[in-house]
């Protein structure tokens, strides 16, 4: 489908026009439960959030740290399900244009079945999918699948990649790559580590796809120096924290706007 452009393409083009990075958000769907999460996701698009991660909460997150882990948890005992999560992508659909990525383990694919989960996604309105427990080399279904319908397959590279894993995933990469700027499980990082200039360059000598930089980003500072290397900055951990520590509060969705629109005007003007 080569004259359809994914709502992801469409964002980085008019953004690389402007000269700007994507601020990325992620936040855990149905934390604390999907009619918040509506809020909040309205509410990250008018904080200058360019696109939206939706985790799916999975009861075994092996690459989440304990910040969205507890999330997944919250999320799961208000009995949040992959068919809620697509309705509720239905719903924002009405009044949004927002280009929405799932992020998920590999699990709640394929018990969904693979041909089921990209059609229902799609035509609900998602735009792409993360899978971080999914090496390309296993994902040759997710990929046939999601080429035919223009839906995108995002890949994780670390700074541990040799070069020949950064061709491998800038290949079946699509909407952009997932650069994860510090090994091991997301969370919130107080310092980020100081090669990410050197890796992302090499990335970027391989491909022309656009790179987006997660795991750790936790303040407007961190989120303008990564803005100046990459095409997009991804928070998750900090954004969730927030959430967690504003569950009963009546200004929760508010407090979120407020850190959100700090860090999209950091990525922004940077």
């Amino acid at each position: 489908m080569g004259h359809f452009m994914n709502r992801i393409d469409k964002k980085f083009k008019e953004l690389k026009k402007e000269n700007k990075t994507a601020s990325v958000v992620y936040v855990t769907a149905g934390d604390p439960f999907l009619a918040v999460t509506k809020k909040i996701v309205f509410k990250l698009e008018d904080s200058g959030a360019d696109i939206i991660e939706l985790g799916v909460p999975f009861s075994d997150p092996l690459a989440d740290g304990p910040t969205i882990q507890a999330a997944s948890a919250r999320a799961l005992k208000n009995k949040t399900s992959l068919k809620g999560i697509i309705s509720l992508v239905r719903e924002l659909r009405k009044k949004t244009d927002i280009p929405l990525v799932f992020m998920m383990y590999y699990n709640s694919i394929f018990r969904f079945g693979v041909e089921k989960f990209v059609r229902a996604a799609k035509s609900s309105g998602v735009d792409g999918v993360i899978v971080p427990d999914l090496p390309p080399e296993e994902a040759g279904d997710l990929i046939n699948i999601s080429k035919k319908s223009g839906f995108a397959t995002i890949f994780l590279l670390a700074p541990t990649s040799t070069k020949k894993r950064m061709q491998l995933i800038s290949k079946h990469s699509t909407g952009f790559i997932y650069y994860v700027s510090s090994t091991g499980v997301t969370g919130v990082r107080k310092k980020l580590p100081v090669e990410i200039k050197g890796h992302i360059g090499q990335i970027k000598k391989i491909t022309n796809k656009p790179v987006c930089i997660g795991f750790g980003i936790s303040s407007p500072k961190q989120a303008k120096a990564m803005a100046e290397l990459s095409d997009g900055v991804i928070v998750g951990s900090a954004v969730v924290k927030i959430i967690e520590k504003n569950l009963n509060k009546k200004d929760l969705v508010e407090k979120v706007g407020r850190f959100v629109k700090g860090l999209s005007n950091a990525v922004h003007n940077k």
